[in-house]
């Protein structure tokens, strides 16, 4: 037999080849023995259930009263900060306080040089007894003056004149006992004392400079610890929920809360309300008095404020989380008896923290989906995990559920 030709010799390689591949794929593919079915795709089947039940975390619907409160973001401000200044010119001599250190109102913080000013109170207190004793000479000169207008010896001129001359004497004695009581003013100004209780800061002036009564920064700064204050602000729209309870005579506690959220710094009650709104802003200024025994709220600190303003009595409460939200509104998916979930919708009521009232949809006693929402539809049957087993929707007693177990257990 002749040989073939190169290209006849390669379509018949490529022929072979390919029928080989073919055989191949046939024997793999449809010769294997199919998979064997697992004993919960048999009890799916056996159930008439198209999918496995979804994995859901639930929750029940609980009656009880809920707190609602404002929440907003506050600034510590003390009820009063001083700074503490000479009230008289001259030269520092001592400092009585350590820095940061607490004080009563009225303590001496500082001490200025004295000798010029009890100089001064020296000079008018001479004047005043000079002016005295020329008074007590007018007077004993007026009353002779009487005696001899009585006998006719002399004129009624002459006696006004007199009466004039008391009066005058009266007059420079009420000048300088003002000239003396402004001299000792002046020296007791010499003595820096405390004006308000409080805490001191840090020194500005060292001793031996001259300290005025102009000086900006003072010899220091005091603020008042105890009580505090914090100033916030609230939406014009939450401003009825403040002032209906505060014009009934209502005290609304207000919380303060560090940065976090997560500690309770301290714990106070609201005092009063500004008279105008911010048009900038819509918000309304708020200040709140805290107590502050431990000192933990500190001038200028920056605080999360929660305003009590109601309590909702024996209120349908919900997690916050297991609300929700579509093109149908508000909404929570419920277990019923057949552990089969279903959508109920909801209106809303005030929400506190992680808790939701409810006002209409849900009457307590039923249990909502907290966590699984991904796959969950109208009817979709579902497990519930990571919680004790729930009642239905109508608060069934759960025999059902126990014998769909034990079912579940024969298909197994």
């Amino acid at each position: 037999m002749p040989p073939l030709p190169p290209s006849r010799n390669r379509w018949f390689l490529l022929s072979v080849v390919a029928v080989i591949f073919g055989v191949a794929i046939w024997y793999f593919g449809f010769q294997a023995e199919p998979p064997k079915a697992t004993a919960t795709g048999s009890m799916y089947r056996s159930r008439g259930k198209g999918a496995p039940p979804t994995p859901v975390r639930a929750v029940p619907v609980l009656r009880q009263d809920l707190v609602v409160r404002l929440r907003a973001i506050g600034t510590v401000a003390p009820l009063n900060t001083v700074a503490v200044r000479s009230r008289v010119e001259g030269q520092l001599l001592r400092v009585l306080f350590e820095e940061g250190q607490e004080v009563t109102k009225g303590q001496v913080l500082a001490e200025i040089d004295p000798l010029p000013f009890k100089i001064r109170l020296n000079q008018v207190e001479g004047s005043q007894r000079q002016n005295l004793s020329q008074l007590a000479t007018a007077r004993a000169d007026l009353v002779r003056f009487k005696q001899l207008h009585a006998q006719t010896l002399v004129t009624q001129q002459q006696l006004e004149a007199q009466q004039s001359l008391v009066v005058e004497r009266e007059g420079a004695v009420a000048a300088d006992q003002a000239q003396v009581d402004d001299a000792r003013r002046q020296l007791a100004y010499t003595k820096v004392e405390a004006p308000i209780p409080g805490r001191l800061g840090l020194r500005q002036i060292d001793v031996g400079n001259l300290v005025r009564p102009s000086d900006a920064v003072g010899l220091v700064v005091l603020t008042q610890m105890r009580p505090i204050s914090v100033v916030f602000t609230v939406p014009e729209i939450d401003l009825p929920k403040v002032v209906a309870p505060m014009r009934a005579g209502e005290q609304l506690e207000v919380e303060a809360w560090d940065r976090s959220e997560q500690t309770r710094v301290a714990t106070g009650v609201l005092k009063t309300v500004d008279n105008q709104i911010d048009l900038a802003t819509g918000t309304l200024r708020l200040k709140a008095e805290f107590t502050n025994a431990d000192e933990k709220l500190f001038p200028n600190q920056f605080v999360n404020i929660r305003l009590r303003v109601r309590t909702l009595v024996n209120a349908v409460v919900v997690p916050a989380a297991a609300v929700q939200y579509g093109s149908r509104g508000s909404y929570v998916f419920l277990i019923n008896e057949k552990q089969e979930a279903t959508i109920r919708d909801v209106v809303l009521g005030p929400i506190d923290g992680v808790n939701q009232a409810v006002l209409k949809g849900l009457e307590g006693g039923e249990s909502v989906v907290l966590e699984g929402f991904d796959r969950l539809r109208e009817g979709r049957s579902v497990v519930p995990i990571g919680a004790e087993p729930v009642k239905g929707e109508k608060g069934g007693k759960g025999e059902k559920k126990g014998k769909g177990e034990k079912a579940g257990k024969k298909d197994k």
